[in-house]
């Protein structure tokens, strides 16, 4: 059953991956590894998809066999399939989406059909993603990938996941080994039938293990806390700044937090009230400041980091409400995770549920799954239901380590001290069609942890900035193997706050906000992690982030966030913090670790963020600050802008009557006060620029476009619709701005470093502080006017953007798509001849920016969207990006696709009554 998108009132970043140098010219945008590795994949594939088409006797021989290698492998889903592995008989019912409801007798049997039945529809996205995670996809592809394995092993990420294995408990072992048995259960079925891609590439799959699940896990930890380049960027780009106005630029580039902000446990301060001016709108007392390491001489190339890059850091929103505001009387739980897209997505549908050893009620639950892990992620048992953001805690430390000696006998100085030995650790990389790598890595030790040395991974400039080289080591959470835990059988049999609490208390990352809602009506928030404490507590007397040692000994002024946009001459910075520091510094940049660095432990669960029944009913995050003003630890000082957040909470606000319809209508919400305030500044800066007396002589074409410009922009309502030239123009003028910006300030560097280098999520708040309060600091030279400014910002925006003579006719749909491409088959028209069915999703207009809820872009968006309704869970909904399956052939390929591109859904049916009038399928799955 489809919900169509409800009507609302109108009141008001991949893991960062390192990737080869780029053409200086070409922007950049950030996408997640495993991502950007499988358009590398896709080259590769791609090319040998043609000459296996010329191998094979020509063109329409190989048409013909691609096509019947991809019906060949379609998976039984009627009748009856033995299989060796089960105790009884499991029934699979699937509905009108390819949606499995898995039916077992045991949770052994369960976790092993969740496995077969997932392989049957992801094998080969599976195998990609243990093989992107661990290095290992040279072996398949070649010797273009090698970069990519080079990559990976250096963050040694497969070293990590062996180490967590040896961690794990008993029962965290035995779920990851029961799945692993149903993963080889499909293989071993199919092997005579494997999906197309094994046998285009002419390699079989591996036998799943547990380790395979872990590397999966960590593919998507790193593309959520990945955050290295970015402190490497930082550091790069604040060195290029005028050593004059250094530290009154970076303050304004690099805010931390905003008065627009709502952390879930604070109560949202009523703009709207007259009275006396508010002078700040306290942030996060614990994160005002940091201290920047000088470093004058720097002129790194960082931008080559970030070739392929994309702009939105890994995001998502959730909220949920109490039955005091909505129609049924119990609450309303809504989560979009946002992701970059893929074909296949990461996410996979399904619906578990077996008996349980106790004989009490049954083990039942529903949501999406990972791919290669059991269980479900996101979603609601009988119970309870809870949904993810990513948190964004800093997780990483980048150490500027102090070594002498070379080969086996180079040593680094410990904080003790103490020299060390570096440690070697082999890592030879094997290449399809060509000889084997050797590679080693380098590591040096913090703590109980290895931490890698990054050189081999960054280019010479970044390794030896100035010409002055210098060691970088990783510090992550994922080193830790007791951070990498899988709890999700204890998550999704959770039946009350105190049980799912206890489930995440060994959580150890990618660190998120949960949301939750129970069914007697409860609903709650808490942070879930493992985030660091750095160092020795620091007094409140103590300034945070004390000078760190880098490339000088000079010491730089603190660097404190923004507050609120209500003094009109100046960004000023808050007060010094009273609040007492339970932890040490965080850094956005590499630093000489010193034991006031070093990593400590964790922020205890029970002091992490979280609140339960708020007496306002309303809990909603979106990857902006969580942090009240008065909390003890460093977090984050890189949180997302907080436009999203502040719109979910808005939209929420004195609601009543709500309905899983109005959720929805939330999700694909896309209005964004951030354009709209754009919109007004730049409107006003364009007439103001016309009607000024001095103002610049202009051609009357200039002046035409001008004016067209300031009337759309003027109307404009805030609402990136795909029919709206307003949007198309504020748009352009948006991404133009922060170049033209930064150009004067950083010489000698493209507009394209500029873009790979300002990786700041909060970057578009940094734009709105300085167009409100125009500080003399950020005028370009030959201006002695804002208005003048950005009058010449919007005609070169428009020409750059290659703006259509009027204006009126320049739709922001036609220019702001969605396309998603398949990994193999639409990288050339020849190979999409070979398949001769449609690949991927086309070309098509799309609505939203990423400062809106719909936080979208060409290749990133929400990856599901999902609504439990606590008073009846058969009317929950639940779709993701394109499909269920794989395999081009299959119905379930990219059915979903219409549905998540015009804001409908479809239900999730849950209880048997339901899944059985919603089955359109139905295999038994019996003991062979």
């Amino acid at each position: 059953m489809s919900l169509s998108e409800s009507s609302v009132s109108e009141p008001q970043l991949p893991t960062r991956r390192l990737t080869d140098l780029a053409d200086e010219d070409t922007p950049r945008r950030r996408v997640p590894a495993w991502v950007t590795s499988r358009r590398t994949i896709s080259v590769a594939a791609g090319t040998i998809l043609l000459l296996l088409a010329m191998a094979v006797g020509g063109f329409f021989y190989a048409k013909h066999w691609v096509r019947a290698a991809a019906h060949d492998s379609l998976p039984q889903v009627d009748g009856s399939l033995a299989i060796s592995g089960l105790s009884a008989q499991v029934t699979v019912e699937r509905d009108t989406h390819g949606v499995p409801h898995i039916h077992a007798s045991s949770l052994d049997d369960l976790l092993f059909a969740q496995g077969f039945v997932t392989a049957q529809d992801r094998l080969f996205q599976m195998d990609l993603l243990r093989r992107h995670a661990a290095g290992e996809l040279a072996e398949i592809l070649g010797k273009s990938v090698i970069g990519h394995d080079r990559l990976q092993r250096t963050l040694q990420v497969r070293a990590a996941a062996d180490r967590a294995l040896t961690q794990l408990s008993p029962a965290q072992r035995h779920v990851l080994e029961q799945y692993a048995a149903g993963v080889n259960a499909s293989i071993a079925e199919q092997a005579a039938h494997l999906p197309v891609e094994f046998r285009v590439l002419r390699y079989q799959p591996a036998p799943w293990t547990p380790r395979d699940s872990l590397l999966v896990t960590l593919a998507m930890f790193e593309d959520l806390t990945n955050v290295f380049p970015a402190k490497l960027a930082r550091e790069s780009l604040v060195a290029r700044l005028p050593a004059d106005s250094r530290a009154e630029l970076e303050q304004d580039l690099y805010p931390v937090g905003s008065w627009r902000d709502h952390p879930p446990a604070m109560p949202m301060p009523d703009l709207t009230v007259e009275g006396a001016p508010i002078e700040d709108v306290p942030l996060d007392e614990t994160q005002w400041a940091l201290d920047m390491p000088t470093a004058d001489g720097l002129r790194t190339e960082l931008s080559s980091l970030f070739a392929g890059s994309l702009v939105l850091m890994p995001g998502s929103n959730n909220w949920v409400v109490s039955g005091e505001h909505t129609a049924s009387g119990k609450p309303l739980l809504s989560n979009d995770m946002h992701l970059a897209h893929t074909i296949p997505g990461i996410w996979y549908e399904a619906d578990l549920e077996a008996p349980t050893a106790s004989n009490s009620e049954p083990f039942h639950v529903a949501g999406v799954s990972l791919p290669g892990v059991p269980l479900i992620v996101v979603g609601h048992n009988n119970h309870i239901a809870w949904g993810f953001t990513n948190l964004g805690a800093d997780v990483q430390d980048v150490y500027i380590e102090t070594t002498r000696g070379t080969g086996s006998s180079e040593e680094f100085q410990s904080t003790d001290g103490t020299w060390q030995p570096v440690v070697h650790l082999p890592e030879p990389i094997r290449v399809h069609g060509g000889k084997d790598i050797p590679f080693e890595v380098l590591a040096t030790k913090h703590g109980d942890a290895l931490t890698p040395i990054l050189n081999p991974a960054l280019t010479p400039d970044v390794t030896a900035p100035g010409g002055k080289p210098r060691t970088l080591a990783l510090r992550w959470t994922i080193y830790d193997p007791g951070a990498v835990q899988i709890p999700t059988l204890e998550v999704d049999s959770a039946h009350d706050w105190a049980s799912f609490l206890a489930a995440f208390r060994n959580f150890g990352g990618p660190a998120q906000n949960v949301v939750y809602a129970d069914d007697q009506g409860h609903i709650g928030y808490h942070a879930m992690g493992k985030i660091p404490l750095r160092g020795a507590p620091e007094a409140a007397d103590q300034p945070m982030f004390g000078a760190a040692q880098a490339q000088s000994s000079t010491e730089t002024p603190t660097i404190r966030a923004n507050p609120d946009p209500l003094d009109a001459t100046e960004i000023k910075a808050p007060p010094t913090p009273a609040t007492p520091q339970l932890s040490g510094p965080l850094s956005a940049v590499p630093l000489v670790p010193t034991a006031a660095h070093e990593w400590t432990g964790y922020i205890p669960f029970d002091e992490l963020p979280q609140i339960f029944d708020p007496p306002g009913g309303i809990i909603a995050t979106a990857n902006s600050r969580v942090t009240p003003d008065d909390y003890p630890y460093p977090m984050n000082l890189n949180w997302a802008a907080p436009y999203r957040n502040e719109r979910i909470w808005h939209l929420l606000a004195h609601k009543t009557g709500l309905k899983a319809a109005d959720m929805l209508g939330i999700q694909t919400d896309i209005y964004s006060d951030f354009d709209r305030v754009l919109a007004q500044r730049i409107s006003y800066g364009i007439d103001h620029a016309l009607s000024a007396a001095n103002g610049k002589t202009r051609p009357p074409a200039e002046i035409k476009t001008l004016h067209q410009a300031a009337d759309l922009l003027r109307s404009f309502n805030g609402r990136m619709t795909a029919d709206s030239a307003g949007a198309s123009v504020v748009s352009a003028v948006h991404y133009a701005l922060w170049p033209i910006l930064l150009a004067p300030k950083l010489p000698h560097t493209s507009a394209s470093q500029i873009d790979g280098l300002y990786l700041w999520h909060e970057s578009d708040y940094a734009l709105e502080q300085v167009l409100m309060h125009q500080p003399p600091r950020w005028l370009p030279p030959g201006y002695t006017d804002w208005n003048d400014m950005l009058a010449d910002a919007t005609l070169k925006a428009l020409a750059a953007a290659k703006a259509p003579a009027d204006l009126k006719t320049w739709l922001y749909g036609g220019h702001h798509t969605v396309d998603i491409d398949h990994p193999i088959f639409d990288q050339s028209e020849a190979l999409r001849d070979l398949i001769g069915v449609p690949t991927g999703t086309g070309l098509h207009p799309q609505s939203g920016d990423h400062t809106t809820v719909k936080q979208v872009d060409s290749a990133f968006g929400p990856s599901e969207r999902f609504t439990a309704d606590l008073a009846n869970l058969d009317h929950s909904n639940l779709n993701i990006v394109v499909g269920q399956s794989g395999n081009v052939m299959s119905p379930w390929f990219r059915d979903q696709f219409p549905a998540w591109l015009h804001g409908t859904t479809f239900e999730l049916s849950f209880s048997d009554a339901a899944v059985k009038a919603a089955a359109t399928h139905t295999l038994t799955l019996v003991p062979r």
